[in-house]
């Protein structure tokens, strides 16, 4: 065991050698240097140091922040921990949207964090928009290899002009690559960060089986290490000024290394439940940008014969349930 964890160590070193970034080098920013208020009055809290926020959810409202700039492309994180116990229905959000410029066209790249009934887990949702395509779900979701209840654990977006990588815990689990026949699709307007706690009763738990229960609330998520490290745009002008080092920096984290590529391939082989590249109920024809993996293909289908297989449903309650596989310690990431 020794061993392995020296070699994981190395590796990650290597990594960052190889790329020739950390996220360690990146610098925090303040909530007031950073960050407005959205909603919530006194269901945000901002702690001493400035840089840990709390966003809590009650039977009033939510709440939520945004970044005071807009950004076109960057490298954007938090350190969040969860809300545990019961959270069905509760969505925590850490996303960027242009939704309030551009009321029809706009962009969006999501996190969502969805909560569950007690002794279930929470799950991870990532999703883009591009233009308004909000007709076209592009949504994957997965399951953590952790209790991310227990411990803060930081969730990251790479956005650049070609790509977009979602990080977890400096494991890249999602990359998007720009591609001709996506058009419009892709997010290139300029956008802000924002992050939330919600009520997402009628969908988030179950298509809406099971809804927030405010008999466990307050429901807490805390945030830290707040990164924005991108291209600031003048809102009046709309011209992106990059932070020093900046544009270096986005240029270098969008080539994945072959280290982090076979821990991402670990990830979603062990940890994505849905993608929509595979969704024979939704799409007849995947989506033009998909690049079909025959090995995802087959394992998503015999976890979900009907949504990835194309079989119709025969009885209300007859979808194909199969236990999830796990970290099992041969493996790591």
């Amino acid at each position: 065991m020794e061993t392995m964890s020296g070699f994981l160590v190395f590796m990650s070193l290597f990594s960052c050698l190889v790329s020739g970034f950390s996220l360690q080098n990146l610098p925090i920013t303040s909530f007031e240097e950073g960050y407005t208020q959205l909603f919530g009055d006194k269901n945000l809290i901002v702690h001493k140091d400035g840089k840990s926020v709390r966003l809590t959810l009650d039977e009033r409202t939510g709440s939520g922040f945004a970044s005071n700039d807009l950004y076109l492309h960057g490298f954007f994180s938090a350190s969040i921990k969860l809300p545990s116990d019961y959270s069905a229905g509760v969505v925590v959000a850490f996303y960027m949207s242009n939704g309030d410029m551009y009321e029809k066209n706009h962009d969006e790249i999501d996190f969502e964090f969805l909560g569950n009934i007690r002794g279930k887990e929470w799950r991870i949702q990532t999703n883009i928009y591009g233009n308004g395509s909000t007709h076209l779900g592009r949504e994957e979701r997965y399951n953590l290899w952790f209790d991310p209840t227990d411990d803060f654990h930081q969730y990251s977006i790479l956005w650049s002009a070609s790509h977009i990588i979602f990080y977890v815990d400096n494991v890249p689990i999602r990359e998007v690559k720009r591609t001709a026949s996506m058009g419009g699709d892709f997010p290139s307007k300029p956008m802000s960060l924002y992050t939330t706690i919600w009520d997402g009763s009628k969908w988030a738990t179950n298509g809406g089986k099971y809804g927030v229960n405010y008999k466990y609330a307050p429901y807490i998520a805390r945030f830290s290490d707040l990164v924005l490290h991108g291209c600031a745009v003048d809102p009046i002008e709309q011209f992106p000024k990059c932070d020093e080092g900046a544009a270096e920096d986005i240029r270098s984290m969008q080539e994945i290394t072959p280290s982090q590529r076979g821990k991402m391939d670990i990830f979603r082989r062990k940890h994505m439940t849905y993608s929509y590249c595979y969704d024979r109920t939704r799409y007849n024809v995947a989506l033009p940008e998909c690049v079909v993996n025959p090995a995802e293909a087959r394992r998503l289908r015999v976890y979900d014969p009907v949504t990835f297989g194309g079989i119709p449903r025969r009885h209300r309650n007859g979808k194909h349930r199969s236990k999830r596989s796990r970290i099992d310690g041969t493996e790591s990431i």
